[in-house]
């Protein structure tokens, strides 16, 4: 459950993000198909940063220590973008133009997922307490 939650609050990130970012592309003529493309994305986007993102930082940690983490925001925006390029190798209607968009896409996913977590779980909470 917590998985499926985490994908859907994904997915609607990315919907704010290609609504904020005119670089962010989300093709398809209906909602509920512009709806299950983000849900595949967030799919993807989660695979992406299970496989890549710790190797990465793994590799990369003395640029984190260095940056004081501001690599991150450039990191972020490459995964992005990479789900992006597996989006299209596998035929989903979902395309970032370019590096800006991925950096500023980045960026609107990560805080848009923060909130909604922070929101689910503040429910969860006063759910439990009464």
């Amino acid at each position: 459950m917590k998985l499926l939650l985490r994908i859907l609050i994904v997915a609607a990130a990315l919907g704010v993000a290609h609504l904020a970012i005119s670089g962010i592309e989300l093709l398809g003529n209906s909602n509920p198909k512009k709806i299950l493309t983000l849900i595949v994305v967030a799919l993807i986007f989660g695979v992406v940063n299970a496989v890549i993102k710790p190797v990465v930082k793994a590799v990369g940690c003395l640029f984190y220590v260095l940056t004081l983490g501001l690599i991150g925001l450039v990191v972020n925006a490459f995964l992005l973008w990479l789900c992006s390029w597996v989006a299209g190798k596998l035929s989903v209607p979902f395309h970032i133009t370019g590096f800006w968009p991925a950096f500023w896409g980045a960026i609107i996913v990560g805080v848009v997922s923060w909130a909604l977590t922070l929101l689910l779980e503040d429910r969860q909470r006063s759910s439990h307490s009464h």
